[in-house]
């Protein structure tokens, strides 16, 4: 930013506040000339069309105050979207960006006359409800740590805990954050395990970034890896899956592209089969239960023995019911 829109916006804001300002008041906050103050404030009414006016009552002065100093092109629409996007991500992220993304938009909304604004912040808070499910637990400082390392390609250790396991320490060559099924992963080459693994950040404890430099493994294409992902598994070899749907549930399938390799196959009796082709089955199996009797799993063999060994569990689980 310039020196003299730096001072073109201090003085801007300065007017707007409840105090009588004066060329030399101004020059004192300003910490230049009031020669230089008067050239501004000239400038500002010549080039902007500010609407200033000096009275020895209220000293320099807006006599309009919904005039805004044009710094900023940022329409009504923007300034929404971007103010329920700092709520969705505020959803998913938890504080990761949202009091960043708070602090640049309350900036950004100076440039509008107060009641827009405050009938876009009512907007955004009473008629729009945004739900993020259950409430990440996201260290700020560890995400953005990982950012930092993925910036600047530096290698990072960290303590990472799994839910039923011991807490583990490794180091990790960080490729890409991302976000899948509303969970914060970070993807890279895993220096334990000797390959590319997912880490999903909110189960980190503990990071810090290495001196080392890393480049990122040339055999690794990134649109690839995670074509082949569903949900968030990875790994293993790839599979087509094969499962069927009733005509009841069909409808909630159709509507959504759950895979970028899907191919959907029309039944006569308003069902159809999905299949798709990842690695991994974990995932599929736990959304496959998810349609309960909705859905019915016709391949590999080796999902349509997992699914089988859940419910004979849970069917287990409620005949003990008394």
């Amino acid at each position: 930013m310039s020196r003299r829109l730096e001072r073109l916006l201090r003085i801007d804001e300065l007017l707007r506040r409840n105090l009588r300002q004066t060329a030399e008041s101004l020059a004192l906050e300003l910490e230049c000339s009031e020669r230089t103050v008067r050239s501004e404030l000239e400038f500002l009414r010549n080039r902007y069309a500010a609407p200033l006016c000096y009275t020895k009552t209220q000293g320099w002065h807006y006599t309009d105050p919904y005039w805004r100093l044009p710094t900023v092109p940022l329409t009504q629409g923007e300034l929404f979207a971007l103010t329920l996007g700092a709520r969705m991500l505020g959803a998913y992220a938890g504080s990761a960006y949202q009091k960043l993304l708070e602090g640049a938009i309350a900036r950004l909304a100076e440039r509008l006359p107060e009641p827009i604004w405050v009938d876009l912040q009512q907007l955004a808070q009473e008629n729009v409800l945004v739900r993020g499910g259950a409430e990440l637990n996201l260290d700020s400082e560890i995400w953005q740590g990982l950012e930092e390392a993925c910036q600047q390609k530096r290698r990072v250790w960290m303590r990472y805990g799994t839910p039923g396991k011991e807490v583990s320490e490794r180091e990790l060559d960080p490729y890409v954050l991302h976000f899948s099924s509303n969970n914060p992963y970070v993807t890279g080459w895993c220096h334990l395990r000797g390959e590319v693994r997912w880490f999903r950040v909110d189960r980190i404890v503990a990071l810090e970034l290495r001196p080392k430099r890393f480049e990122i493994d040339p055999t690794f294409d990134r649109e690839a890896h995670f074509a082949d992902a569903f949900q968030h598994e990875v790994g293993g070899a790839a599979q087509e899956m094969a499962i069927a749907f009733d005509a009841r549930t069909a409808p909630y399938i159709r509507e959504r592209r759950w895979h970028p390799t899907q191919v959907i196959e029309e039944c006569p009796d308003g069902g159809l089969v999905l299949r798709f082709v990842v690695r991994g089955l974990g995932e599929v199996k736990r959304w496959v239960l998810y349609y309960g009797a909705g859905a019915r799993v016709l391949g590999p063999p080796e999902l349509v023995e997992m699914v089988r060994a859940e419910l004979q569990g849970m069917n287990a689980l409620y005949q003990e019911v008394k």
